[in-house]
């Protein structure tokens, strides 16, 4: 089978990486600004070039030619959290945020170099309608229009692959002008998914202790991620009060048998929006190898995703990442235009799609 080449901006720790590895893809590039991402990226990946830092000062042409670019672009500036967050402060948010919103821009800039024959980018699903749907229509334009690709979006929800309420939104773009001819992205996914029961501790002696998430013979929860006796009765009135006020806020209380809220990157602060209910005394925290199965980086018993960083790292790593059962569905979807007879070798000596009507 032949393979092909994909670059990794925005990278995390690898999730996307991950889902487009698993169909023969070959990561050529890497940029990820944030040094204990990069810690987590090396500890679990093969690198063979450079981690390259921040995107607005990398050199277009410094980057390899490649056949498919992905993006997870931050998403703050369009979440629903991070606008009303950056509202209630008076800061600018969507491409106002001159931080992290004109990020797409630099893939734009990316794009239009290089010329990928596909790329995938991923962001929260509220970025349809931000600004009332004004930022959505200058990406679809930029890509479409400007850039000459034909574009396919879709907002997937990971319950039904992790046992997580995540919706995403993933915008897949091919080149026109390559005679590639682009389905829907038809990928709805499962229906029924999975339950928190597969990817929580057992606590019963048939899992091996992980230290420090887990500890004795029967590879219990360790006691550091139940909460305090404080944060709890802080939490519980929180949620009351508000409740009392008509609004949703308050804690997520889970068992086994239940579907999680969406990690986010703030759990570290309390864990409030995913806490998990025991027999005895006040709930606890996910931990940080528990995040890694909600994820998808994990699967349990089958493989153990390194994680060399602290709890409060790891929370924001897992937090800000991709559900990557999803991306290599997604994967999966793009594969028939990106490996076997699809290429042939120009006279450059790249290698280039060739005209491809789909089946």
């Amino acid at each position: 089978m032949a393979g092909f080449t994909f670059i990794d901006l925005f990278a995390g720790i690898g999730g996307m990486r991950l889902g487009f590895e698993s169909v023969g893809g070959k990561c050529i590039f890497t940029s990820e600004w944030n040094k204990y991402a990069n810690e987590t990226y090396l500890a679990n990946f093969k690198v063979d070039h450079e981690i390259a830092g921040d995107i607005t000062r990398l050199d277009v042409e410094a980057i390899p030619t490649h056949d498919v670019l992905l993006a997870g672009f931050p998403c703050q500036p369009f979440s629903i959290a991070g606008v009303s967050k950056k509202n209630a402060l008076g800061m600018p948010h969507g491409f106002e945020c001159e931080t992290q919103g004109t990020l797409f821009f630099d893939i734009e800039r990316i794009i239009e170099y290089h010329k990928p024959s596909a790329f995938l980018l991923e962001n929260v699903k509220n970025l349809t309608s931000h600004d009332k749907g004004r930022t959505f229509r200058v990406i679809v334009q930029t890509l479409r229009d400007k850039l000459g690709y034909s574009l396919s979006w879709r907002v997937i929800n990971a319950k039904g692959y992790l046992p997580q309420n995540r919706e995403r939104i993933f915008i897949l773009g091919m080149r026109e002008d390559r005679g590639l001819r682009l389905e829907n992205m038809n990928i709805i996914g499962p229906m029924d998914g999975p339950y928190l029961a597969s990817i929580l501790h057992p606590e019963d002696g048939s899992e091996q202790a992980e230290p420090p998430y887990t500890e004795g013979d029967k590879a219990k929860v360790a006691d550091k991620y139940t909460l305090s006796a404080h944060l709890w009765e802080y939490l519980q009135a929180y949620a009351s009060k508000h409740k009392s006020q008509g609004h949703g806020f308050g804690y997520g209380l889970v068992g086994p048998e239940d579907t999680a809220r969406t990690l986010s990157a703030r759990y570290y602060k309390d864990g409030s929006e995913i806490l998990i209910k025991q027999e005895q005394g006040r709930p606890r925290r996910l931990t940080p190898r528990e995040c890694a199965r909600l994820m998808g980086f994990d699967v349990f018993g089958e493989s153990c995703f390194k994680i060399p960083v602290s709890d409060t790292q790891a929370y924001r790593q897992f937090g800000n990442s991709v559900a990557v059962p999803v991306v290599r569905e997604i994967a999966n979807f793009m594969k028939p235009w990106l490996v076997d007879s699809n290429y042939q070798y120009a006279s450059d000596g790249q290698r280039r799609l060739v005209i491809h009507e789909k089946a």
